[in-house]
């Protein structure tokens, strides 16, 4: 059985037919599910699969789970939650990248935390599949030049921002995949 991680930007919060297509298919497959517990994307995800009726879910949290919509399977991620940042949360999402074999992220083009999942990803040499939302479009993702194309396709501005913002972090795949 192959295990997803499905993330995505907060401002992700409704499925057009594309991404319900597209999560019918790994509902098909019987793939295992990981996703998070923020609003946005994740609920928008979880709120599809609990109509559904699926259950090979695992909700990832930090200590109390925020969104839980099927009453699935917990697995608390445990961090120093003196500073509940950026990092703290961020913690949850390395955990599901590490255990998935493959990744399925809703993109704005301006969430860092969903471009830092798509890094950890393709920095582990797993293959992510990313529904760009400005285009509306999925684009398929498995090396630091497919990234480059789908960051070309982005405001350049945003993606400094976000250069500047992941560049303060000390992780694998920012090292391995410069941004613009």
């Amino acid at each position: 059985m192959t295990t997803v991680f499905i993330g995505g930007s907060r401002a992700v919060s409704r499925l057009n037919g594309a991404v319900r297509e597209r999560l019918d298919d790994l509902i098909q497959k019987g793939c295992r599910i990981l996703i998070g517990d923020a609003n946005g994307a994740d609920k928008a995800v979880q709120q599809y699969l609990a109509s559904r009726g699926y259950p090979k879910v695992t909700i990832f949290c930090m200590g109390t789970a925020r969104n839980n919509l099927g009453n699935w399977e917990l697995r608390k991620i445990q961090a120093d939650s003196s500073r509940r940042g950026f990092a703290y949360y961020a913690t949850k999402d390395i955990a599901m990248a590490r255990q998935a074999k493959c990744g399925v992220m809703l993109w704005d083009g301006h969430s860092k935390g969903t471009l830092h999942n798509i890094l950890n990803l393709i920095g582990a040499n797993k293959k992510v599949l990313v529904y760009f939302s400005p285009e509306k479009k999925f684009y398929k993702l498995s090396s630091a030049q497919d990234l480059e194309a789908l960051l070309s396709r982005c405001d350049q501005r945003e993606i400094e921002r976000i250069q500047h913002s992941l560049a303060a972090m000390t992780q694998p795949a920012q090292e391995q995949l410069p941004l613009r």
